[in-house]
């Protein structure tokens, strides 16, 4: 298993962004480069990652493939199969993004987010990305999310034989389904069903934490991991039944102190469960 997230440095040349991740405790990094870079600057990002024996995790193609402006939509598209076709270059892991929402908020909730016409769309715009680029070191991969398919591991399941498309794949984030007082306390249960239904098809997780306030009616806040709930325990057991390679990438905080934090805390957990974590 290895840990990752984002780096706060030069990293204009690849060695430069190896020295980074380095730096940082990291043997897993997000996607350094854009979809402009040329052949000639992924491949000596890719050699410079192989070297130092870091992992590119995952390509983030942050867009709305199924909004109702068409606008929107096709520029969404764009840029996903760009994305998905940068990940193949460099041999991420991944390429990821969110299904989407129907609403003017990218990443916000709807009333047709969570419908089977809006299912057939997530489908549809799946399979038109991974058709278009035909990706053959990659996948393309949906994020979790509270209030958008895929919402449950039962959902993915679903998702991935529809689509039915071979780099089709899952990027899990646990905090993301955890949507209610019932799935926070019963946030262990869930991880565990999580990876017994989607295990083989996970290819990059996120790392962060959540904390359930007293504020009426229910209040849940993204917090550092070690400042809530989830059960990191059953996360990194679980985590560690996959492949040597899986990463932990943590996101969300606002500065390298930060982020430094949250490593020693999952490292912390991980050594009490005697998990050998890069």
């Amino acid at each position: 298993m290895r840990l990752g997230g984002p780096v706060f440095a030069d990293c204009s040349d690849p060695q430069r962004w190896v020295a980074a991740v380095r730096a940082a405790g990291f043997s897993a990094a997000f996607c350094p480069l854009g979809p402009e870079a040329d052949d000639d600057v992924v491949r000596a990002y890719a050699e410079a990652a192989r070297a130092a024996d870091i992992v590119i995790a995952e390509v983030g193609a942050w867009s709305n493939p199924i909004s109702p402006q068409a606008e929107t939509r096709r520029a969404a598209m764009e840029l996903c199969c760009q994305q998905l076709a940068l990940a193949d270059r460099i041999g991420a892991r991944c390429c990821v993004n969110i299904s989407g929402s129907r609403g003017e908020q990218w990443d916000g909730p709807h009333p047709e987010n969570l419908t089977d016409a809006t299912f057939d769309l997530i489908v549809e715009s799946v399979r038109t990305i991974i058709d278009a680029v035909k990706p053959t070191r990659t996948f393309y991969t949906l994020e979790t999310m509270p209030w958008a398919y895929p919402d449950s591991p039962e959902s993915y399941v679903r998702l991935i034989r529809a689509v039915d498309r071979e780099r089709f794949a899952v990027h899990l984030d646990p905090v993301n389904l955890i949507c209610s007082p019932q799935r926070y306390y019963g946030n262990a249960a869930l991880i565990r069903e999580c990876f017994r239904q989607l295990g083989p098809y996970i290819k990059s997780c996120h790392g962060k934490d959540i904390v359930l306030s007293g504020r009426l009616t229910t209040h849940l806040d993204e917090v550092r991991p070690g400042q809530g709930g989830l059960d990191y325990g059953v996360f990194l057991e679980e985590l560690n039944q996959l492949d040597p390679d899986i990463p932990l990438m943590l996101e969300h905080l606002p500065s390298a102190a930060e982020y430094a934090l949250a490593a020693a805390h999952v490292r912390s957990v991980a050594e009490q469960k005697g998990i050998a974590l890069k």
